[in-house]
């Protein structure tokens, strides 16, 4: 008898009828129902409520269905099961950027690893997880699912959270793959980008991400690129993805993304997910009409059986819904404090050390933005608010002036719409700061040793930041400007914390504070996290993924972000409205600090910035060799010569020379990586391997990725701004790594 896993994969294809291989290349679908309109819910698969999908399966010839599950921030279930009072959550992570912050691939793997276990234990085999859309401008809707600014920060940090997961026995979904860098009209949206653009930034990650660790599926993504939707591009999802990069795992849709069903299964999308008739209906009529060939269907249903073979569920994996949720809190709070970045600290204000009590300031100090909203959310236990992890780690918090803040959250909440259906995914609209009386905060700064004020924004799916987002509101400037006045009035000092999932502006009120610490959105244990950090159990080692411009219109994607509508709304799925829309990525490769930097753009805080309560030295820089053949190994000692233990991270830039009319970067980012704790007085010495396509950039009219002779200058620094040692060395000859596929 012919059985998946007893036979051949080519002999399981052949025993299929035609039907029967068009059924397996849709999911199960979802079911559209709501009260005052129709409304997406996803169809609660009948072993995971909650998963985002799942696929058919084929009994009599041993083919499971595979269950697949949102997860960039934690595995997002339901946390109700029909006919039990049980509540069932997963963790709340942090989120990517603050996870590329911590630029700790081990530390990322850990928390892939943790990743997976939940999903096993929750019974599902595909995490949609991990995005690694570039952050091209701060007001990306989903930034904060996505980890930087940079290809190889972003291919690094994917690559180690899909080892991770992926040890676990569960397959991850590196998404978007490609340029679904803005979500206003994500479905009918037209990238206009340039082949080395494309090369060099949007799909180097996507790159790394597959070469180091081979991720069982690849999400395409809703947008198309020059003309063409993702899911439909041969170019894309074969010649480049398979023939390329060598790819042999599954490629499945984003959910309802694409047009042409035919197209989609020809280019090499082998799964549409979340599956309709309708696709079923047309991929039939596009067989029968010649349209499509049986080949095409027979690869992608092998892929398919090929992904089932590695699942949990074709092993019969007795999974218990069970998982070890206290070890993963551990892991999040401390993956949390790892990423926190620290812009500044006057006069060392932090770590605080028992210097009385804590005046806390704004509604977030109080109720934590853990993560962002829509599929990058997690149905979490709890959150740990920065008041609740201050108390708990010893400090002594202003308590009248936390009763007011609860009671203002309280009634505002109370007032808030309960959302359904896709305005679930969307973020609901913020709580406004309250007016505090001048009185209160003049006897809070009486009363207590400093300020600590929190700064929230979040964001979610369907729509990008306000650029009024980008900026704090009236409300926000007021309350800095008053409590800044009544502290250093008493010489007692300011502490902003920022709880965001994006870069804001900052220049223009920094002088406020005496210390600002970036803590993203850390996850269910954030409060913890942050504690543990302005406490100094946690010595801050983050360093900026993203360059935090002066202004918005410092960054040329300013110029057209999100992009103009082209045609008239439609609706997709019965409830979704589509605008065909187009962009055009007028700033080819001048993104983030490869532009600032190049065109000596002042900035607020530069790519790769962070400080630390110790202080660190580099040097004794060494190169194998001062010409370079096929590869070159840098080494450099970096010691802690500070008073406190800490860690340091080390980041390779390298200059390349520029050949006539292809301009390139002051630096790019080639290698990093962080040393372990150094306490006051030791040493560590990090080496870095760094290969021909380290120097090579992306030449459109050869086709190929190109290395030019000449002198280049490796840099190791602390930042992309803050070079500690330099050394030179030479390409004798221009070297050509061809095989790229054309546009």
């Amino acid at each position: 008898m012919t059985r998946l896993g007893q036979s051949s994969i080519e002999d399981v294809v052949a025993a299929m009828t035609l039907e029967e291989k068009v059924r397996l290349l849709r999911g199960k679908g979802v079911s559209i129902s709501g009260e005052g309109g129709p409304t997406v819910g996803v169809k609660m698969d009948e072993r995971v409520p909650g998963a985002a999908g799942s696929t058919f399966a084929l009994e009599r010839l041993g083919i499971p269905s595979l269950v697949m599950a949102d997860g960039p921030a934690g595995v997002r279930i339901a946390p109700q099961r029909e006919g039990s009072d049980v509540r069932f959550h997963a963790t709340a992570f942090p989120i990517a950027t603050l996870l590329a912050s911590t630029w700790d691939q081990a530390l990322v793997e850990d928390v892939g690893s943790a990743f997976g276990h939940e999903a096993k234990e929750y019974g599902i085999d595909v995490l949609l997880a991990p995005a690694l859309n570039l952050h091209r401008f701060p007001l990306g809707g989903r930034n904060f699912e996505y980890y930087a600014e940079d290809p190889l920060l972003s291919g690094k940090m994917a690559a180690a959270f899909v080892r991770g997961l992926q040890s676990q026995g569960v397959g991850a979904s590196i998404k978007h793959f490609v340029a679904n860098n803005h979500e206003w009209n994500r479905f009918a949206m037209d990238v206009k980008v340039d082949e080395r653009a494309l090369r060099e930034l949007y799909l180097r990650g996507f790159e790394i991400a597959v070469k180091e660790s081979q991720p069982w599926t690849v999400m395409s993504s809703y947008n198309k690129v020059n003309g063409e939707y993702t899911s439909e591009c041969a170019r894309l999802l074969t010649r480049i993805l398979r023939e390329e990069w060598g790819y042999d795992g599954l490629v499945v849709t984003d959910w309802f993304a694409g047009q042409d069903v035919a197209a989609q299964v020809r280019a090499g999308n082998d799964l549409l997910m979340p599956g309709t008739d309708a696709e079923e209906t047309e991929i039939g009529e596009a067989l029968a009409s010649g349209a499509l060939e049986e080949a095409s269907v027979d690869r992608n249903v092998a892929n398919l059986l090929r992904l089932a073979l590695k699942s949990p569920t074709f092993a019969a994996y007795a999974y218990g819904e069970r998982p070890d949720l206290a070890s993963s809190a551990v892991l999040a709070r401390r993956s949390a404090t790892e990423g926190m970045v620290l812009l500044k600290n006057d006069a060392g204000v932090l770590p605080f050390a028992g210097q009385g009590s804590l005046a806390l300031f704004g509604n977030h100090a109080y109720d934590l933005i853990a993560g962002g909203t829509g599929s990058g959310d997690v149905n979490k236990a709890y959150s740990v608010s920065l008041r609740e992890g201050l108390e708990a780690g010893g400090a002594k918090v202003d308590t009248d002036l936390a009763a007011q803040y609860q009671a203002h959250l309280d009634s505002e909440k109370a007032k808030q719409p309960k959302l359904t259906g896709l305005a679930a995914f969307m973020p609901k609209s913020p709580i406004v700061e309250m007016t505090l009386a001048s009185e209160l905060i003049e006897t809070a700064a009486d009363r207590n040793a400093a300020a600590i004020l929190v700064i929230g924004r979040t964001s979610g799916e369907f729509a990008d930041r306000e650029a009024s987002d980008f900026l704090l509101d009236n409300g926000e400037l007021s309350l800095l400007g008053r409590v800044s006045r009544a502290f250093r009035s008493r010489r007692k000092p300011i502490v902003c914390v920022l709880n965001i999932g994006g870069v804001v502006e900052v220049a223009s009120w920094r002088d406020k504070v005496d210390a600002l610490l970036v803590a993203w959105q850390p996850g269910q244990e954030g409060g913890h996290a942050v504690a543990d950090v302005l406490l100094g159990e946690v010595n801050p080692s983050g360093r900026l993924p993203d360059s935090f411009p002066m202004m918005l219109s410092d960054l040329l994607a300013a110029e057209n972000f999100p992009g103009v509508a082209t045609g008239e709304a439609t609706m997709r799925a019965g409830a979704v409205p589509v605008t065909p829309s187009e962009i055009e990525y007028r700033d080819g490769i001048w993104v983030g600090y490869r532009y600032l930097n190049t065109f000596d753009k002042e900035v607020a805080y530069p790519f790769g910035h962070g400080l630390s309560y110790a202080e660190f030295t580099m040097t004794d820089l060494d190169l194998s060799s001062e010409s370079f053949e096929d590869e070159l190994v840098a080494s450099v000692k970096v010691a802690n010569t500070g008073a406190h233990a800490g860690k340091e991270v080390a980041q390779v830039y390298i200059s390349a020379p520029s050949s006539d009319g292809f301009e390139k970067p002051s630096e790019e980012l080639r290698a990093f990586a962080k040393t372990r704790l150094l306490s006051p007085g030791e040493s560590q010495v990090l080496s870095f391997r760094l290969t021909l396509r380290d120097l090579a950039s992306f030449d459109a009219t050869r086709g190929s990725w190109v290395a030019d002779s000449g002198t280049y200058v490796l840099k190791v620094g602390a930042s992309s701004r803050d070079i500690r040692a330099s050394a030179r060395f030479r390409l004798a000859s221009t070297r050509v790594i061809g095989g790229a596929a054309k546009a």
